[in-house]
């Protein structure tokens, strides 16, 4: 267990990681809610996505907790091969095997959190987590949306900066496609999401 002064970090056990998965889809929904995933949370599908994901051998949560024990945030990572089939397609076109890659998956925190360091270490310990397993690459997934969206906040700031510092790059052509509903909307439409890596 470590702690930055405030929030305090484990890597889960399996069974620890079975009893969070409420909390995980509960800071999902809300987190994701925001620019730019945009994401209109939906609790069967939370529960369908983290239990593929909590069956993985290779499944790691990261959990922050506040000083009265509560989760308030949390980062996951696990094989890219025991993650969403979606990610099969541009790999593959680019010559790829998804067993060489430990996948970053989401990283999601309260905004009262923010900005004391909790980024830096949700990536330190999925990448030593990755090291453990044996895996020489690790990569993640960002969303990729138009510069005049509508809903783009003015003071966005993009953490492409934080992404580089921590050693990724954008993997040329390995871009993903999603489909998940927009807040407001009825219908999902699809979303690219750009693949990012390093040499662990």
């Amino acid at each position: 267990m470590q702690s930055n002064g405030q929030l305090t970090f484990s890597l889960l056990s399996a069974s620890e990681i079975a009893a969070a998965l409420n909390d995980l889809a509960r800071l999902r929904i809300s987190v994701f809610a925001a620019w730019p995933y945009l994401y209109a949370g939906d609790a069967a599908y939370e529960a369908r996505y983290l239990a593929q994901f909590a069956a993985s051998e290779g499944a790691v949560v990261i959990a922050a907790r506040d000083p009265a024990g509560r989760m308030v945030g949390a980062a996951t990572a696990a094989p890219l091969t025991d993650h969403a089939s979606e990610f099969a397609i541009p790999f593959a076109r680019a010559g790829l095997d998804p067993a060489d890659y430990f996948y970053l998956a989401e990283s999601v925190l309260e905004p009262a959190w923010r900005g004391q360091g909790a980024g830096k270490r949700f990536f330190e310990m999925r990448e030593a987590a990755g090291r453990a397993q044996g895996f020489g690459r690790a990569v993640f997934a960002a969303v990729v949306r138009p510069e005049d969206h509508p809903a783009r906040p003015a003071d966005h700031v993009p953490l492409d900066g934080f992404w580089r510092r921590r050693g990724y790059r954008p993997l040329e052509g390995l871009v993903a496609q999603f489909r998940w509903p927009d807040l407001g909307a009825t219908e999902e439409t699809t979303k690219p999401l750009q693949v990012w890596g390093r040499e662990l």
